[in-house]
């Protein structure tokens, strides 16, 4: 079985079709997330008290591209993780491990809704809740179009 992180690698122009966004974008938000978990190691390394030498343990089954890609199927698809799991050869215990990892390094480099973007200042938290009362607001986001041939 093909992975959907070769599928995309071989077939660019299905990504938008498997993880929502196209192949250029997701290689941008590798980039920007791979920076992201860099940085996340370096934090936690300051505080580890080492038993192991550095370069010592288990080694990580997934690569941090395939992480993201992991994250992104699961946000476009919603399989189970057991099927995520299956997809990407990893058990769907290490497959919940990485999404959670992954979509809070997204959450932190990606733009917020507006509510989220105010919720610590009162004032304005109020000013957006009645802006928006004043009108109906259907949200959806567990559905995009998507083209079929």
């Amino acid at each position: 079985m093909t992975s959907p992180l070769a599928r995309i690698e071989s077939h660019p122009h299905e990504a938008k079709r498997l993880i929502g966004i196209n192949y250029d974008q997701f290689l941008a938000l590798v980039v920007l997330a791979e920076q992201r978990h860099i940085e996340k190691q370096a934090e936690l390394e300051k505080n580890k008290v080492r038993v192991i030498a550095k370069g010592g343990g288990r080694k990580p089954e997934i690569s941090p591209k395939e992480g993201i890609c992991l994250c992104l199927v699961y946000l476009r698809q919603k399989p189970i993780f057991e099927i995520l799991g299956l997809l990407f050869d990893i058990s769907k215990t290490k497959a919940n491990d990485a999404f959670n990892y992954w979509v809070d390094i997204l959450r932190e480099i990606l733009p917020a809704s507006q509510i989220e973007e105010v919720e610590s200042d009162s004032q304005k938290y109020q000013e957006l809740q009645r802006m928006l009362s004043e009108y109906e607001l259907i949200i959806d986001s567990a559905e995009q179009a998507i083209p079929r041939p």
